[in-house]
C-alpha cells in the first residue's frame, strides 16, 4: 500500500483544517472495523518466539483497531521476558520504567496490602474507571503504547473494557467538529501537582490538550472520566463535549469490547481508552498482571504506513 507523508500537522487527516482528507480516511477505518472482541483476537505459541504470521495477525489487528489481544500457552508463567520480548517485536523501544515499577521496569499490578504501592488504586482490588494510561504525565513523557500480559487473573471479577481512541475521535467529530476544537484546547484537561507529606512537589501540574496530533501524524489522546483531582476547562463546548465522551464510554456502543483476560493472554496497544471492574482474589487466584508502557508507538501502525490518502 502507498505510503501517505505528512510534512506538517495541518495534513494529517486528524487536523480540523482537512476535512476531505479527514473523511476518506474516517471511511477507510471503519469499513470492516472489528465487530466484536473475538476479532481482536490471535492465539499464538509463546510471545518470546513470536512467528512471522502471528505477528502479521496481531499487527493487521492493532493497525486497524489500535490494539490486539493474544492468548498464548504460556499460562501463569511470570518471566517478565514474556512482554518485554512482544514489546521489542512491535519495535517499542522507550519503557516508561516508572518509580512504582519492577526492576525489570514493568509495573506488577497486583493487590498490595503493605508499603507505598498500598495508597494507589492499581494495586487495590478496585474498579478503575475510563482512562488513558500516563494521562498525567508530563507532555514530553506521554504513553503511546501501553501492554498488558496476565500471569494469574482474580478469583472472581476483573473484567476489562476497550475502545480505540481513533473510533472516540471520529464519534465526537461527527456530532460536532467543535468538540474535538475544544478538546485540542492546550487547557482542555489540567492535572493538579501531587504534593507529598512532606509539602514537597513530586509532580508539576500538568494542563494540556485530551487529543493532540503527533509529528507523525498521528492521534494521542490523554484522558481520564474521573471528576477528582483533574481541572476541565469551564466553557460550554467543553462542557457538551465531555458530556457526549462520557455518554459514548458508558453506552452499549458495538464500539466498545468488553472482556476477562485469562493467563498467558495479554493486550498489545496504542494506549487505547480502557477500565477495569473491581475483583476478588482467593488463596489460589490472586491477580497478577504485568503492565508495561512506552513512550513510543507500535511499529507500522501509523497512519502514514496504512492509508493510501
Amino acid at each position: 500500500m502507498p505510503k501517505t507523508c505528512f510534512r506538517k500537522n495541518s495534513d494529517s487527516p486528524i487536523s480540523l483544517d482537512n476535512d476531505d482528507l479527514y473523511q476518506r480516511w474516517r471511511d477507510q477505518k471503519l469499513e470492516g472495523y472489528p465487530k466484536g472482541l473475538g476479532d481482536l483476537l490471535v492465539e499464538i505459541n509463546d510471545p518470546r518466539k513470536l512467528t512471522e504470521s502471528e505477528h502479521a495477525a496481531l499487527l493487521s489487528r492493532c493497525q486497524k483497531a489500535n490494539m490486539a489481544l493474544y492468548v498464548s500457552n504460556t499460562g501463569t508463567d511470570t518471566d517478565p521476558e514474556i512482554p518485554l520480548t512482544m514489546a521489542r517485536r512491535f519495535g517499542l523501544q522507550y519503557l516508561n520504567k516508572n518509580w512504582l515499577a519492577d526492576e525489570s521496569g514493568l509495573t506488577s499490578l497486583t493487590v498490595r496490602g503493605d508499603g507505598v504501592r498500598q495508597d494507589y488504586i492499581p494495586f487495590s482490588n478496585r474498579a478503575i474507571n475510563w482512562h488513558t494510561d500516563g494521562y498525567y504525565n508530563q507532555a514530553s513523557k506521554q504513553i503511546h503504547a501501553l501492554n498488558l500480559h496476565v500471569t494469574q487473573q482474580a478469583a472472581s471479577g476483573g473484567e476489562n473494557a476497550l475502545m480505540d481512541h481513533e473510533i472516540a475521535y471520529i464519534l465526537l467529530r461527527e456530532k460536532n467538529p467543535e468538540y474535538i476544537r475544544a478538546l485540542m484546547g492546550a487547557n482542555a484537561m489540567t492535572i493538579p501537582a501531587r504534593i507529598d507529606e512532606g509539602g514537597t512537589v513530586a509532580r508539576q501540574e500538568e494542563p494540556g490538550p485530551v487529543f493532540s496530533i503527533m509529528p507523525s501524524g498521528d492521534l494521542h489522546m490523554r484522558y481520564t472520566i474521573r471528576v477528582n483531582n483533574v481541572m476541565w476547562a469551564d466553557d460550554e463546548v467543553s462542557r457538551e463535549a465531555l458530556a457526549f465522551l462520557e455518554e459514548l464510554l458508558n453506552s452499549d456502543s458495538p464500539y466498545i469490547y468488553r472482556g476477562r483476560l485469562e493467563s498467558g493472554m495479554g493486550l498489545v496497544s496504542n494506549n487505547v481508552l480502557h477500565d477495569r471492574a473491581a475483583f476478588s482474589d482467593d488463596a489460589d487466584h490472586k491477580r497478577h498482571y504485568y503492565r508495561a508502557r512506552y513512550f513510543d508507538r507500535l511499529a507500522g501502525t501509523s497512519i502514514s504506513d496504512i492509508y493510501a490518502l
